[in-house]
């Protein structure tokens, strides 16, 4: 299960909705898609025209090729440390001055598990701007 689609889609209608190009932002950042996410994501929105050049994933900054984790980890674990730490940090010595954080991660249900059922993907969007 990856949650690119939903990744996609919310970045997609994100700069649809305002009008902007991908190169609005600084960087556009995923929670945790890892390599195997990260390459869907930027194929799905190649396919509807959008580049994303500027695009970075927390896991994938998290964790290098040699630890073998292909399909990432936990997205709110990778999300918060890495907007926390790095991201956040990047903004206030001036070195970022837009960010769109795109979260990740799956609407988990016991009851979905148990009748077999796919866990959909989730992404909610929130634009950063240093002042």
């Amino acid at each position: 299960m990856t949650t690119a689609p939903a990744a996609a889609d919310t970045i997609l209608r994100h700069l649809a909705d305002l009008g902007r190009g991908a190169d609005a932002y600084d960087l556009i950042v995923t929670g945790d898609l890892g390599q195997v996410g990260t390459r869907l994501l930027l194929e799905l929105c190649k396919k509807q025209g959008v580049e994303l050049a500027n695009h970075v994933d927390c896991g994938n900054e998290m964790f290098t090729p040699d630890q073998n984790v292909q399909a990432g980890a936990s997205g709110c674990g990778c999300s918060a440390v890495t907007l926390n730490g790095w991201l956040l940090g990047r903004m206030a010595q001036g070195k970022l001055d837009r960010i769109l954080f795109a979260a990740t991660g799956a609407l988990l249900s016991p009851l979905t598990a148990l009748q077999g059922e796919s866990v959909p993907g989730i992404s909610h969007a929130v634009a950063l701007e240093r002042c």
